[in-house]
């Protein structure tokens, strides 16, 4: 079932929206050079007590995870696509990371990632993350009343197979609202003009997760969490929260 919101509603998730971004403008700052992982996981979970937030990962658990996530944040650096525990690795010069990262205000959930190089940059890797986000643009841009879900899905696809990137497959965004994980399931890839019509009041989440070696595949770590490239390729993940209005996409977790 998915749940349309009203305008009061819509304005608790811009809240945790809005908080969600701040945190990984804050994250982007600090992850330098000789980080760890765990040092920007607690500054997020400081961020998270200090403004009376909660958390949307810790301790979940979905059917396909051995075990409840232990962090705060997903950090996948390099050939780790999405779902990284943070460590105690420090990040290298040249390191692609992307960092998911959601929390929930009053009962309602706002979900982000951003992917960005610490220290010196590869072009690939520029290129790889301003496709990714070009990827993000084209899907909120199809967020109109009367699109259909696989308009969103088609456009993200567009952007990622044009470049040659690979899809990570069986992955994409969803719906978000009481729940991190709402119905429905975002493709990052499909047939325009097919499936479920938009209407107001509905909030999903956007997340391309392209490859730079254009393959879709993937295998999981030894954590059972962390998804990576089977090539050891680099991958780029990156999402906003969007809600659905007459007026057109309004982005939740925006600044």
């Amino acid at each position: 079932m998915i749940e349309l919101k009203t305008e009061g509603e819509l304005a608790v998730l811009r809240e945790a929206g809005r908080f969600v971004a701040r945190v990984l403008q804050a994250l982007r700052r600090s992850a330098a050079v000789g980080t760890s992982l765990l040092e920007l996981d607690e500054q997020a979970a400081d961020l998270i007590s200090d403004a009376g937030a909660k958390s949307s990962f810790l301790h979940y658990h979905p059917r396909f995870a051995p075990s409840p996530y232990p962090a705060v944040l997903c950090t996948s650096v390099n050939d780790a696509v999405v779902h990284g525990i943070p460590t105690d690795y420090r990040l290298r010069d040249g390191d692609l990371l992307s960092v998911d990262f959601g929390a929930s205000i009053d009962g309602w959930h706002g979900d982000a990632a951003i992917s960005f190089i610490v220290g010196t940059a590869d072009p690939a890797d520029e290129k790889l993350i301003e496709t990714t986000e070009r990827g993000l643009a084209a899907g909120i841009a199809q967020l109109e009343p009367g699109n259909k879900l696989g308009d969103v899905s088609h456009a993200v696809g567009v952007v990622g197979r044009g470049a040659g990137y690979g899809l990570l497959a069986d992955h994409g965004g969803h719906g978000v609202g009481r729940a991190m994980h709402e119905e429905p399931h975002v493709p990052n890839e499909g047939p325009a003009g097919q499936g479920i019509g938009l209407r107001p009041g509905m909030v999903l989440a956007i997340e391309p997760m392209f490859v730079a070696g254009g393959r879709d595949d993937y295998r999981y770590g030894e954590d059972g969490w962390t998804l990576f490239t089977v090539d050891g390729t680099r991958a780029a993940h990156v999402e906003h929260t969007v809600a659905v209005t007459e007026e057109g996409p309004r982005i939740l977790t925006a600044l």
